[in-house]
């Protein structure tokens, strides 16, 4: 590469989302000229990899903090329709994917599984059949199921049924749509495939320093790792996807809208379970709920996994604390992202979290049998040899000064930073992360490419049926989709007859678009 040379688009970090957003930038114009810079050896590695993330498919069907419960007892289910929409919205692009041969075998990164939440107590059962009266009703979650008869849970969840008292009231809700998704594999798809359209992919590269140019470009200046060169790059729209990374990124950005902003790392810990014959005794993700006091980040979940096309079993998350920002980091990343335009912020922020303060130093100083005891709520014989702890990734939570929480509050979403021109863009914040990237990354084009989104607009409506329509206001799209998406992404189709009713409304729906399509062709007049 010449020392200065410009392309069309810089993508920072070759994750899930870089991964998405390219795929959509050249699905939208295929003569884009696109480079990826990634620091590790591989695209994946860091947020993205399945072994550094779990509990994947968010479609806010299981998820109990999704569901807010009012102090009058109604339970507010606003969050959880946003999120399963956005969840929609990634199963129509990869199935356009899939459709259009730009990835294949999509079993190797989502697979169906059901999605159980599970409770115990009065008053936690109290919320759940609250919640499953909201949620049974809407359209989204069409086919959820609730039982408090310890039979049917022992049919739903044999493997947490066994040696459970009768003493304490359980119950769950179980919806057999749910999918269980490999980012990991997913991005290495992504990723090959773009290399095919000419995307150069940079391995070993990092980025040192982002600066605007006199001519309104980026000017990217990389460091290979490994021969030590440092070259420059310059670029109309610059991305910056690199998970814990991209705080500091935005930071060297000196960007307005980046100022004032800080964050605090999370890592986590998972046990997963290293018994083949335990593994098979389950076959769900279940969640259950936080404990009273406890971050919304610290809701427990036992979750099959498929990883490299094996069943896994997975229990946690475990929270920790380490001051870097990636696992492949610095622990100096937390104390050199303090600056003087966030410093009060930070300060509020830790002032205010002093229950997150004591909730992650309880959490480090667990030993693997306490962390076992927490496991046993949920499968009450499981035996300390059958399990291993694996440190998964980092998680890098934004803080800022909201007009709702006032200064140093904690956000626990995804949020992008743009600058008013929409020449860069930087991607912060965890959960639901991954599982709504297509959505968040068709938000990123639409505030960074404004100027072409009426011509683009035909080509999303292609990739994405329901773009700009809600799937809950329209039960004939969200039955075609539905149809679409479970036969271009192989998921094995549930036999009720709700299920039979939505593919015949399918089948007769797409059997009249044909019609009306060969009608205007051949009858249009001449």
């Amino acid at each position: 590469m010449d020392k200065h040379t410009t392309t069309d688009v810089i993508l920072i970090g070759a994750g899930i989302m870089s991964a998405t957003l390219g795929s959509l930038l050249k699905e939208l114009d295929p003569n884009l000229n696109i480079n990826i810079y990634e620091r590790l050896a591989s695209e994946g590695e860091e947020s993205s990899n399945e072994w550094n993330n779990a509990g994947t498919g968010h479609a806010a069907l299981c998820e109990l903090n999704y569901t807010v419960e009012k102090p009058d007892g109604s339970v507010d289910i606003s969050k959880a329709i946003k999120i399963n929409e956005q969840f929609q919205v990634s199963l129509q692009f990869w199935s356009y994917l899939v459709n259009n041969n730009r990835i294949e075998l999509p079993q190797d990164f989502i697979r169906q599984l059901p999605h159980i939440s599970f409770v115990q107590g009065e008053e936690n059962l109290a919320f759940l059949k609250n919640r499953f009266n909201e949620l049974a009703t809407n359209p989204l979650f069409q086919g959820m199921e609730f039982t408090e008869d310890p039979e049917k849970l022992k049919e739903w969840v044999p493997l947490m049924m066994k040696k459970r008292g009768a003493d304490e009231p359980i119950g769950a809700t179980k919806i057999d749509t749910g999918t269980d998704v490999n980012f990991g594999a997913l991005t290495r798809k992504l990723i090959s495939h773009l290399k095919t359209q000419n995307v150069a992919v940079n391995y070993h590269t990092s980025v040192e320093s982002l600066k605007r140019t006199d001519d309104d470009l980026w000017e990217v200046e990389t460091h290979h790792l490994q021969s030590g060169s440092v070259k420059r790059q310059r670029a109309k729209f610059v991305f910056i996807g690199a998970g814990g990374g991209s705080l500091h990124l935005l930071q060297k950005s000196g960007i307005p809208e980046g100022k004032g902003i800080g964050g605090f790392p999370v890592s986590g810990l998972f046990l997963v379970c290293n018994n083949p014959f335990v593994v098979e005794q389950h076959h769900a993700k279940v969640y259950g709920k936080a404990k009273v006091g406890a971050p919304p980040m610290s809701v427990p979940h036992l979750d099959t996994r498929y990883i490299d096309n094996k069943k896994s079993l997975l229990f946690g998350p475990f929270a920790g604390f380490s001051p870097r920002f990636l696992k492949s980091g610095s622990l100096f990343d937390l104390v050199n992202s303090v600056k003087p335009n966030n410093v009060f912020t930070m300060l509020a922020a830790g002032a205010k979290e002093m229950a997150l303060t004591k909730y992650l130093l309880q959490q480090v100083t667990l030993t693997k049998e306490e962390r076992m005891e927490e496991l046993r709520e949920f499968i009450p014989n499981a035996n300390s040899e059958d399990w291993d702890i694996v440190v998964a990734g980092q998680r890098v939570q934004v803080i800022k000064d909201t007009e709702a929480s006032g200064k140093g509050t904690l956000q626990f979403g995804t949020e992008v930073i743009s600058a008013a021109d929409g020449s860069i863009a930087a991607l912060l914040g965890a959960s639901p992360g991954a599982s709504t990237a297509v959505h968040v990354m068709l938000e990123v084009i639409e505030k960074c490419f404004p100027e072409h989104m009426i011509t683009w607009h035909q080509k999303i409506k292609e990739m994405i049926p329901s773009y700009r329509n809600s799937l809950m206001e329209d039960r004939s799209l969200l039955a075609v989709i539905q149809a679409l998406t479970m036969e271009a992404l192989q998921l094995k189709e549930v036999n009720t007859e709700t299920e039979k009713e939505i593919r015949h409304s399918s089948v007769a729906r797409s059997i009249n678009c044909l019609i009306g399509s060969l009608c205007f062709f051949f009858c249009k007049p001449t």
